[in-house]
């Protein structure tokens, strides 16, 4: 190999060891359901970019994570939530109840989905409607157990 190709390569292994070494592997808890094949086959359908942030590695089964900080952490494998009284939105055909306690901050988990995910995001980093725009095609392809989100009208009195 010419002395200038060597060279070259050289810089391209060190900028790249470089760039991977900016953004460490976030630490994640599998959820109880994280060895279902769906989450599997879900998991590995994440998108490499999310609302502008790059996906970085995590060290938990069925987990994603974007941006450095960590702006959205996604689990795979999470409980199915039950009837409850937080506000549901559907979004390409997906039902998700969100969360809103620790606003900036939203935990939006997949309702009526076996089994169920659950989407952290950081609302001052990310828009919550790309991320769950670009998730719900991919959570759209889990199961569906016929729950649905119950329409809220205005309360009558």
């Amino acid at each position: 190999m010419p002395r200038r190709s060597r060279a070259a390569a050289s810089l391209v292994v060190v900028a790249a060891i470089a760039l991977t070494g900016c953004a460490g592997t976030v630490s994640m808890q599998p959820a109880p359901d994280a060895d279902d094949p769906a989450c599997a086959d879900l998991t590995v359908r994440l998108p490499g970019t999310l609302a502008g942030e790059p996906r970085r590695w995590t060290d938990a089964q069925a987990t994603g994570a974007w941006g450095d900080p960590a702006a959205v952490l996604f689990t795979c494998g999470v409980e199915p939530i039950g009837p409850t009284t937080l506000p549901c939105q559907t979004v390409n055909g997906v039902d998700w109840v969100i969360d809103e306690s620790e606003a900036p901050s939203y935990r939006v988990t997949s309702f009526g989905r076996v089994p169920a995910v659950e989407v952290y995001l950081d609302n001052d980093v990310v828009s919550s409607a790309d991320v769950l725009d670009a998730l719900s095609t991919l959570v759209a392809q889990l199961p569906a157990d016929g729950s649905t989100c119950l329409e809220r009208g205005p309360a009558s009195g």
